[in-house]
């Protein structure tokens, strides 16, 4: 058959239409099983995140990263079967996804930290924490920051890459905490009867530990004092309350007992002085003249 001066082949298109027909309801019905398989791979991915106790907003995001890796991949296999050169597909997606790394590399490494954070649980919300110096209790972990709430309620955000790089201290991780308290007596005063005065108050404060039991030792002298250390245990919500009732309570009673603590004094020498003051008096002695 002749079309426009070509002479086509009617037997051979129809054999190419069929095969390309063909090749696409291949390509079709293997990018719908392939989803449809992937969306039952991510849920049993899920399932397994939560039940190994993984964060929730981290196994949402992963089961989602994961589907998209697996979409990616089932929409190359279906292009593969229509003829496209998926070589140069790849080539793309990798350029693309290497300019995206360099560009947001502090947020992937934040990223990748919070991961880190929430899989091996250094802390959880409600823990009262110390991180870079900032002090505060955490109220969200996010997968690029972490949030902290301060006493004066302040919101402080830090990055979640300080945060693996650096030492945490957590105070609430472990159900019971100590108090120290030091403080400084005269070195006059009778050692023996402060240590019994402290020791006395920490036995009978209702919320503290009996076993370990309270002590009290010397601990420094220094050039003004003796220094004495009380060291009582209670329950981390109320060592606040404990210590606070203590430093008062050691306060009263040790004034009570004449028991001085000392208190840094400095004596200022003004280099002058006399001879300013000899001529302030010279100066007074002087006569009047009222003429």
């Amino acid at each position: 058959m002749e079309f426009l001066g070509f002479t086509l082949d009617i037997a051979a298109l129809t054999d190419s239409a069929l095969t390309l027909l063909f090749k696409v309801i291949l390509a079709l019905l293997i990018f719908v099983v392939g989803r449809w398989l992937a969306k039952k791979a991510i849920g049993v991915a899920k399932r397994i995140m939560v039940r190994s106790r993984l964060d929730d907003t981290v196994a949402s995001f992963l089961s989602r990263l994961l589907y998209g890796v697996l979409l990616v991949i089932v929409a190359l296999a279906a292009l593969s079967k229509v003829g496209v050169q998926t070589t140069s597909v790849v080539a793309i997606l990798g350029g693309a996804a290497i300019a995206i790394g360099l560009s947001l590399k502090d947020q992937l490494s934040n990223f990748a930290a919070g991961i880190m954070i929430v899989t091996f649980r250094p802390f959880v919300r409600g823990d009262y924490i110390q991180i870079n110096g900032f002090t505060g209790t955490v109220t969200e972990i996010t997968l690029i920051n972490t949030h902290l709430t301060t006493i004066n309620n302040h919101d402080i955000i830090v990055p979640n890459s300080e945060i693996t790089t650096s030492a945490t201290t957590n105070y609430t991780s472990l159900p019971n905490r100590r108090v120290d308290i030091t403080i400084g007596i005269g070195y006059d005063a009778d050692i023996k009867t402060a240590k019994d005065i402290m020791l006395s108050l920490a036995k009978n404060n209702p919320i503290a530990f009996s076993d370990p039991a309270p002590i009290v030792r010397v601990t420094n002298l220094g050039d003004n004092s003796v220094d004495l250390t009380l060291n009582v245990w209670t329950t981390n919500a109320d060592w606040w309350d404990m210590q606070c009732d203590l430093l008062e309570q050691l306060k009263y009673a040790l004034d009570d007992n004449k028991i001085d603590i000392p208190f840094p004094q400095r004596s200022v020498h003004v280099k002058g002085l006399d001879m300013l003051v000899n001529n302030m008096d010279q100066s007074q002695k002087l006569p009047i003249n009222k003429d």
